[in-house]
């Protein structure tokens, strides 16, 4: 049997997939001067192949049968029996369209992912099936000879150990050894994402990555052998461990690093955590083992709203002193951050974004707070909302009635984040690991004028009806 998998490329903006946003995916379309270079710079860095693909290709070419991965071209499926066509949000139409045209020549086409599980309205006219949850256990159904019809539950794996290794040699083109940018760590191209554990073990209630399927992680033993297995095949390979909480547990990590340091493994990795899951003597453990970048939400400033979105506040001092010693060890930092919480209004988020620049992470993203299907947000917010295209849920867009800001002020206030973060001095001298005093308090000088010029900048803009 001749299967086609396809991670189809967007059209419009900078789109990720896969186990972005849990799976509903991002659009990030430029809407100032310095988004613009954020966007050139995510095409460069973050165009990141499908590890759930990468699964299934395994799973099926351990049964014998041809696969074939595209990111769009249809001849892909000349003689084909099956195509699985990743799911999102945000992209849905262009994805529905394509599995149209594949069906048109007589090719039976299932969809996978959390959007297709959760929404599976968008898409049960242009397929003939669905692979309700995690894709795995269809696909192994699948490799079996059996083809689903219609909406069918894929049960979560337990045993995570169990599943093969991704095939990363059929699910994208041979990925030779770039240059890494040393401020940057990602190389050019991206790097080869892995899973040590599925689900989150948190209870933030906007997130969509613990509504798919429950916490589970995999051994060390394992983990240690699929890293192995991936630097016999690439040198030197930048791995991105897309866990949403990667140090959940300090012993486990703990005993990743030194199974990686006996096995003499050469890598360099980037993991997603919460700060309050580190501290310096485990941020030094990592870096010995080839941590050289971690992503982390810091969300609000305020804990309360914090709070009352099920999210566990983080000391300040304490994530200070993370990203002081990170930026030491030289490591990079990506804060994430999302303004329009429910208890939000204009001096929060100012004070947000503010904080934002204070605590000096190397990359910082700003969103705007989007209530996805299936969360327990979504329920609450499901009144507000005043978007009824899905596309627009893509992080970026306002999407429901805020009690307390306009459309146009969010955006206004996102726009400000960006470049309030990224237009000052400091950015530069932390982006260039300046550490000399003398100069660091020119710098902050420098700071407050910028920020006086951003101000009446500001005033200028949101006194006149145009957007950023």
């Amino acid at each position: 049997m001749k299967v086609v998998l396809a991670d189809l490329q967007s059209d419009r903006g900078f789109v990720s997939k896969d186990t972005v946003v849990g799976g509903y995916g991002s659009r990030f379309e430029p809407f100032s001067r310095v988004t613009g270079i954020i966007a050139y710079v995510k095409r460069q860095f973050h165009d990141v192949p499908s590890v759930h693909m990468a699964y299934i290709a395994a799973i099926l070419a351990r049964a014998g049968h041809e696969v074939v991965w595209t990111r769009g071209d249809l001849s892909a499926a000349d003689g084909a029996d099956v195509a699985l066509v990743l799911s999102s949000i945000v992209d849905y139409k262009a994805e529905t369209a394509w599995a149209d045209s594949l069906r048109a020549r007589g090719v039976k086409v299932g969809f996978i992912g959390i959007t297709a599980s959760k929404m599976p309205q968008l898409f049960e006219d242009h397929c003939d099936f669905i692979l309700n949850g995690e894709p795995e256990a269809g696909a192994i159904r699948l490799a079996q000879g059996e083809i689903p019809r219609g909406s069918v539950v894929s049960e979560q794996i337990d045993d995570l150990d169990s599943l093969p290794f991704p095939r990363w040699d059929l699910v994208t083109s041979e990925r030779p050894r770039r240059l890494g940018i040393r401020w940057s760590s990602r190389p050019l191209g991206g790097g080869y994402p892995l899973l040590a554990s599925r689900g989150c073990p948190e209870f933030c209630t906007y997130c969509p990555h613990r509504i798919l399927a429950g916490y589970r992680s995999r051994s060390i033993a394992n983990i240690v052998d699929e890293i192995e297995r991936l630097c016999d095949r690439v040198s030197r390979p930048y791995v991105i461990f897309r866990d949403p909480l990667f140090t959940e547990r300090r012993d486990r990590v703990v005993a990743l690093c030194e199974a990686v340091k006996a096995r003499g493994l050469t890598f360099t990795f980037e993991a997603e955590t919460r700060l309050d899951r580190l501290d310096v003597e485990l941020l030094d453990i990592m870096y010995e083992a080839g941590f050289r970048a971690m992503s982390f939400g810091v969300e609000s400033l305020d804990p309360a709203t914090l709070k009352k979105s099920g999210r566990r506040p983080i000391p300040q001092v304490h994530q200070q002193a993370i990203i002081e010693h990170s930026r030491h060890r030289g490591i990079v930092t990506a804060a994430f951050y999302v303004l329009g919480f429910l208890q939000d209004d204009w001096n929060s988020i100012a004070a947000t974004i503010d904080y934002a620049s204070d605590l000096g992470s190397t990359f910082a993203q700003f969103k705007i707070l989007t209530p996805y299907p299936g969360t327990p947000m979504f329920k609450q917010m499901q009144p507000l909302l005043s978007e009824t295209n899905w596309e627009k849920f893509d992080g970026f867009t306002p999407t429901f009635n805020h009690p307390n800001l306009t459309a146009g002020e969010l955006r206004f206030l996102l726009c400000a984040a960006y470049t309030r973060f990224y237009v000052r001095p400091s950015y530069l001298a932390n982006f260039l690991k300046i550490q000399n005093r003398a100069i660091r308090d020119w710098v902050s000088q420098l700071d407050q004028r910028v920020n006086d010029r951003h101000s009446r900048d500001e005033i200028g803009r949101i006194s006149r009806p145009v957007t950023c």
